[in-house]
């Protein structure tokens, strides 16, 4: 670990990158450590201990304790620095927005790429792996055009304030379905990922991750 800051074990271009941005936005002082996929998973030794599941993003706190769950990490940030706008204030009205949008994205699209991704941890012949495949491919493209349809129309999520779940949408967005299919059946989504992609702040993050307009 850095110094008294953070540690984030992470593969590039993963959901890890979701944390490094918001660390970076909020001005809290950070490492990277990056694991090779192929150690991901229940069992692997880096993650004894820490993640019994294997999984990324990982933290690891100043003190030392581990954090899982990239929603629970960015509350928990928001917190602890709250000046960065990462949430809205509780007493904001947009917190309601912003509360249902976060847990949407972590238990509603992410699963699609639990299930999707590698459609042999849930299912054993090759047709089955391939149905799944594309079921979790089509219902993710439904969730991403009903988010599509019921945010503020500019320049981010909830409107005029820039939140973590923009960092989400940017990541996210280079993803499958990718760039192209947001461009052209969600521009809302894509507009936030493009502008996003130009803040001067975030830049290192997402070059780092590979993600490019």
């Amino acid at each position: 670990m850095a110094g008294n800051g953070f540690t984030v074990i992470g593969v590039k271009g993963y959901g890890s990158s979701i944390v490094e941005a918001a660390l970076e936005w909020a001005g809290l002082r950070y490492a990277i450590e990056q694991v090779d996929p192929k150690d991901l998973g229940p069992g692997s030794p880096r993650f004894a201990g820490i993640n019994p599941l294997g999984q990324v993003p990982t933290l690891l706190l100043p003190d030392g304790t581990a954090m899982t769950e990239s929603a629970a990490i960015i509350l928990h940030l928001a917190d602890i620095a709250p000046e960065a706008g990462l949430a809205p204030p509780t007493d904001d009205p947009a917190r309601q927005a912003f509360l249902r949008w976060l847990v949407f994205l972590v238990a509603s699209i992410y699963p699609t790429f639990t299930y999707g991704d590698d459609p042999s941890r849930f299912v054993s012949s090759e047709e089955a792996q391939r149905e799944l495949r594309r079921a979790t491919n089509n219902q993710r493209k439904d969730l991403w055009q009903f988010v599509e349809a019921n945010i503020a129309p500019s320049p981010w999520l909830l409107g005029p304030g820039f939140s973590a779940l923009d960092i989400y949408v940017t990541a996210m967005n280079h993803w499958r379905p990718g760039r192209s299919w947001f461009a052209t059946n969600c521009p809302k989504l894509h507009g936030i990922a493009t502008a996003a992609l130009e803040l001067p702040k975030l830049k290192p993050v997402w070059e780092r991750n590979g993600f490019t307009g």
